[in-house]
């Protein structure tokens, strides 16, 4: 069980991923806050974002929303597994609007959460991003996808580099999984091979693993989550 004290941030809390790290997190004893555009009544706070700001105005909205909620309180974690997929090459008619809609759901939130880790993060904590095993390489089918799922593995580089801005002995580091299994893509791909989509709880378990000094890799890796029969390795880029 978590000390009574520890804390964590889970941008987009209440998406698939996101309602199973407060869930996971809630049971052992967490005190656990939500940033998403609806409230997750299992956590302790909740943020809500407000959709059609701008990037400056959003962070500034979250970020004074965070302040009053944690009360000058530090984190253990900030996990940011907010995000979206839309598909498209470059004749789609709907590719700049799903390129931005990508931007603002991978790296809008991304960002943000990087600063609230500037500001809140205990020393040693850790700053989990999501990136996307796809955009290790080309994604001509799902531009936007993969440009803005790779300019979040970029993002964690820079975030692990010396005077990143963030608190010394932090862990940053970006699970890039392939497919999760969530109740969408159960829905949208029924006839697929589930045995190869990662479980939810098995991400919330690793980055709870993480938080508790478990089985941390190296500060800037980009772990791939690749699940085969139903059994998921982490293998690092």
């Amino acid at each position: 069980m978590a000390a009574p004290s520890a804390r964590v941030l889970v941008y987009g809390g209440k998406g698939a991923l996101g309602s199973a790290c407060v869930t996971y997190f809630k049971a052992r004893q967490y005190w656990v806050g939500s940033i998403d555009l609806v409230g997750n009544e299992d956590a302790d706070a909740n943020i809500l974002v407000k959709p059609g700001e701008r990037w400056v105005e959003q962070e500034q909205q979250v970020s004074a929303a965070v302040d009053d909620s944690l009360g000058g309180e530090k984190v253990d974690a900030i996990i940011c597994v907010a995000g979206g997929w839309a598909g498209g090459n470059a004749a789609s008619k709907d590719l700049v609007k799903n390129c931005d809609l990508m931007w603002k759901q991978s790296v809008w939130t991304s960002i943000i959460s990087s600063h609230l880790a500037a500001k809140h993060l205990k020393e040693g904590g850790v700053l989990a991003l999501t990136g996307a095993q796809p955009a290790l390489q080309g994604t001509a089918g799902m531009i936007g996808y993969g440009m803005a799922k790779a300019a979040v593995h970029q993002l964690v580089a820079s975030l692990a580099a010396p005077n990143s801005g963030l608190p010394a002995k932090s862990l940053v580091a970006a699970i890039l999984p392939v497919t999760l299994d969530t109740p969408m893509n159960r829905k949208w791909m029924p006839d697929a091979d589930q045995t190869t989509w990662t479980p939810l709880n098995f991400v919330a378990e690793l980055f709870e693993k993480w938080t508790t000094n478990q089985e941390r890799p190296a500060s800037g890796s980009l772990v791939q989550l690749l699940t085969k029969e139903g059994k998921t390795d982490l293998v690092i880029v």
